[in-house]
């Protein structure tokens, strides 16, 4: 049970902290400024929460890692489940905190979703969003599994260098789909910004859903590829 509380708080964390910093800075493409906020207040968060929870729960809060994790037989199917729906509460949990923040501070929110994912990089292209998150979920999800292998000999800097690769999968993913690479930091800002009449971010949600699961089920079956 710690192990599912702390996925929970995870994920609240990171939804608060990356999806409010890009609620307040907005990720407009005129201002790269705001692109590098956002993109660092990701990855300094999982950096954060890799050494808080990461010898309690492993710091996935994301099911697109659980899933990587799954698939390359470092959890069982019962405990994966547990991991999804501790997430998937946070993230949510999480998107209410700061509803609460922005709506009790008359902070106006610049993203006009909560920081929730969307298509209008890809000119409303599904097809083009799905291909973006599989491609980046890849790329975050096979160094997750390859920094923590046991052949692995980053010592205690992983948690830095999976953050550090948050970052860049960020920078270029923000301006084409808001950068999920992680469906329960979809589904919670989503399902708020639907709660307050924003239902948008939910009828693109089912691409942050398949394209995070389809790019880390890649990267496990590659990496274990590889690695033998």
């Amino acid at each position: 049970m710690k192990k599912y509380v702390a996925e929970c708080i995870g994920t609240a964390t990171l939804v608060v902290l990356g999806c409010g910093t890009a609620m307040l800075v907005g990720c407009d493409a005129a201002s790269g400024s705001g692109y590098l906020l956002t993109a660092l207040a990701f990855g300094l968060t999982i950096v954060a929460m890799a050494y808080s929870i990461g010898n309690i729960s492993g710091c996935h809060i994301n099911p697109a890692v659980s899933l990587g994790v799954l698939l390359s037989g470092g959890m069982e199917v019962s405990e994966f489940v547990g991991y999804v729906i501790s997430q998937c509460i946070g993230a949510f949990a999480g998107a209410g905190i700061l509803a609460l923040v922005f709506g009790l501070g008359g902070v106006t929110d610049q993203t006009g979703g909560f920081g929730s994912n969307g298509l209008d990089g890809v000119n409303g292209s599904p097809v083009a969003g799905l291909l973006v998150e599989i491609v980046l979920t890849f790329i975050f999800v096979i160094a997750i599994l390859g920094v923590t292998s046991k052949k692995a000999s980053h010592g205690s800097f992983g948690g830095l260098v999976i953050g550090l690769t948050l970052v860049v999968v960020h920078i270029l993913g923000i301006g084409l789909t808001g950068t999920s690479v992680n469906p329960a930091r979809s589904f919670g800002p989503a399902l708020v910004a639907a709660f307050t009449g924003n239902t948008a971010p939910i009828a693109a949600l089912w691409v942050f859903i398949v394209g995070p699961l389809v790019g880390a089920a890649l990267a496990a079956v590659v990496y274990k590829a590889l690695d033998n």
